[in-house]
């Protein structure tokens, strides 16, 4: 039986709102590629992932809550209202921006924001 890929990715969104790293990883290939969109690098794997949103929510307080999901066969299209504050309450940034996710398996193998 296939996954519900929209429900995975909104429980995706929720886990990270939530900051519960293993629940987010869990929907992650082992091999996953994903966006360090503000050191301009791709990370890879589960570690990096934990080491970076560990990292990122010491040092910033990001949420970002998707208003449309377009799946397409293995693709899926999330636009998401971002707001990013500093921890101590400053509007860093808030706008829209998009996530393109690449399933393989069931799991999230890539995820690229543009």
């Amino acid at each position: 039986m296939a996954i519900d890929r929209d429900q995975l990715l909104r429980d995706l969104y929720d886990a990270h709102g939530r900051r519960d790293i293993d629940a987010a990883l869990a929907v992650f290939t082992d091999d996953v590629e994903w966006p360090d969109v503000a050191g301009g690098t791709t990370l890879h794997g589960h570690d990096a992932i934990r080491a970076y949103w560990t990292k990122q929510f010491a040092e910033i307080d990001p949420h970002v809550d998707p208003t449309a999901i377009e799946l397409e066969g293995d693709r899926a299209v999330v636009t998401v209202h971002q707001v990013v504050r500093a921890l101590d309450g400053t509007l860093l940034q808030e706008g829209t921006v998009t996530h393109t996710y690449a399933f393989r398996d069931d799991q999230i193998a890539s995820m690229r924001v543009s």
